[in-house]
């Protein structure tokens, strides 16, 4: 990569960072590009003509994090509390961010898009590490997948950590429970 290349995708990331952080902590409408642009150590142009606009902007940040999310969530098939602990670093590190773009779904385009993105993703890495438990394909599996899904999202970790204010190993040891309980192989089925 050339110096211009590596300067560009340097003024790129920057820009990336900064409304990930103001996003992280602030409703969509309430950052603008002026906000990201100071953040960044840029100008507003130039923050239009590497991303075309808010939504732009939005959508790029929002694809970043799913992939940053997709390493992040490295865990063995099986392990339950490996996979929890996992879940949990994640969660613990963007949780409440990513409560926050939840909330905004219904009017903002950009966290509608990338909250289905991210559910997409959550379930299919719930399909990976659970891969050991989960019925053959079929509306078995799909049905084990739900319960899998309930069981890990973002809002139960938001209901455990910040509503009732559980410790982060009480909260653990509730999400093991929960996915041990729903454990396909050891329920009886009608």
């Amino acid at each position: 990569m050339g110096a211009r290349a590596a300067a560009i995708e340097a003024t790129r990331a920057r820009v990336l960072e900064a409304a990930a952080t103001l996003w992280a902590r602030r409703w969509y409408d309430d950052v603008t590009l002026q906000h990201i642009a100071e953040e960044a150590g840029v100008s507003v142009q130039t923050v239009v003509n590497h991303f075309g606009g808010k939504d732009g902007l939005a959508d790029a940040v929002a694809d970043r994090l799913a992939s940053q999310a997709a390493v992040n969530r490295q865990a063995p098939t099986g392990d339950v509390a490996a996979i929890v602990a996992t879940l949990f670093d994640d969660y613990e590190r963007h949780g409440d961010a990513t409560v926050l773009w939840i909330a905004q779904i219904d009017r903002v385009p950009a966290a509608a898009r990338a909250a289905a993105h991210a559910r997409g993703q959550h379930r299919a890495w719930l399909d990976r590490v659970f891969a050991d438990r989960l019925p053959a394909p079929g509306p078995a599996r799909e049905h084990a997948l739900n319960l899998h899904y309930a069981a890990t999202d973002v809002a139960l970790w938001k209901l455990w950590r910040r509503d009732l204010g559980l410790t982060r190993a009480d909260a653990e040891r509730a999400m093991r429970d929960l996915l041990t309980s729903i454990d396909p192989r050891k329920r009886n089925h009608e």
